[in-house]
């Protein structure tokens, strides 16, 4: 059976490498039947804050996974000029492209993954997503859907497994008819979404870059990054503006969900490959579905809760005003 002409891209970075052992080999396993390119896009641009922790532990061993990986089409995300340029005009409109956003997250990578799948549809998955439902089927209904909805722009599984009665707990969509559990939504997610990348440069159109409001601002500045508002933020604007949507469903029997953890913790990791056997399984508890983050019935987020409020921005602030204070070194 053909496959469509649909890219999995898959984003990877040095500090994915301790979920990425688990998570990788399980969202292949899931898309590998129903694509016709498998593109891994590893970034070696480090920024500050969360998003650099376990760097060192894995600057060594995420291409090697990446590598370990049947078929798939291993990239390095390219700084240079030249394709930085490409990039700018293709998505922004000639606006110079931040590397990341305000918290030291993922800016340029995910534009250059779009710009590097062979296909116009791309399937981008963050490195840290669970799926379960294993639809085979799922990635055809979307193309179709696509198709037949102009004013959908990105569309993705259903956030979390479903709920008996099919409400989501903390999402706010709008249910719409059709054959399947389906919502759509205001708002964009890079966490996971399929395009059509010829709308994108079509109708969408280029999106601007600008700053964060005045907070996220003085976030960046703590912490060295970029002071760049976050590009779903933008599509999102976007979006509204060209009266787009993101429509997420659950599709044919058994259907397709996600799932993506909120946090990090040391019962996460542990528990991670037992987890992706449950998900995968459908064991899911009441507790959970409906809900698109792993909530407290699957994983022990104490820990992952705790380093977070330690880290809260105003603490930061003050830490990097004493260490600027008059004596300090």
């Amino acid at each position: 059976m053909s496959r469509p002409p649909v890219t999995l891209q898959i984003s990877l970075a040095p500090s994915d490498y301790a979920h990425a052992c688990a998570l990788l080999p399980h969202q292949i396993a899931v898309w590998r039947g129903q694509v016709a390119e498998i593109l891994l896009t590893v970034d070696l641009h480090r920024s500050a804050g969360r998003f650099s922790a376990h760097w060192a532990e894995g600057r060594d061993r995420i291409f090697p996974l990446a590598r370990s990986i049947p078929d798939a089409r291993v990239v390095d995300v390219d700084y240079a000029p030249p394709v930085q340029f490409e990039i700018s005009q293709r998505f922004f409109g000639g606006h110079p492209v931040p590397t990341k956003d305000y918290r030291g997250g993922p800016y340029y990578s995910y534009f250059f993954g779009l710009n590097a799948a062979t296909h116009d549809h791309v399937l981008h998955v963050d490195s840290d997503m669970f799926f379960g439902g294993g639809s085979v089927t799922w990635l055809g209904e979307a193309l179709d859907r696509l198709q037949q909805r102009p004013e959908i722009f990105v569309i993705a599984p259903l956030p979390g497994a479903p709920a008996t009665n099919g409400s989501l707990r903390h999402l706010h969509g709008v249910r719409v008819p059709s054959d399947s559990l389906a919502y759509d939504f205001a708002e964009m997610s890079t966490r996971l979404f399929l395009l059509d990348r010829r709308r994108f440069h079509g109708d969408f159109g280029p999106i601007t870059p600008r700053r964060p409001a005045l907070k996220n601002q003085l976030k960046a500045w703590i912490d060295g990054n970029t002071p760049a508002e976050l590009p779903e933020n933008l599509i999102t604007q976007q979006m509204h503006a060209r009266g787009f949507v993101r429509h997420e469903f659950l599709g044919t029997a058994p259907g397709l969900w996600s799932l993506h953890p909120p946090y990090r913790s040391r019962d996460f990791y542990d528990r991670l490959p037992a987890l992706v056997a449950r998900i995968e399984a459908g064991d899911v508890p009441p507790e959970q579905r409906g809900d698109h983050d792993l909530n407290g019935s699957m994983v022990d987020w104490s820990e992952g809760i705790a380093a977070m409020r330690r880290n809260r921005w105003w603490r930061r602030l003050i830490a990097r005003w004493r260490s600027r204070a008059p004596g300090k070194s």
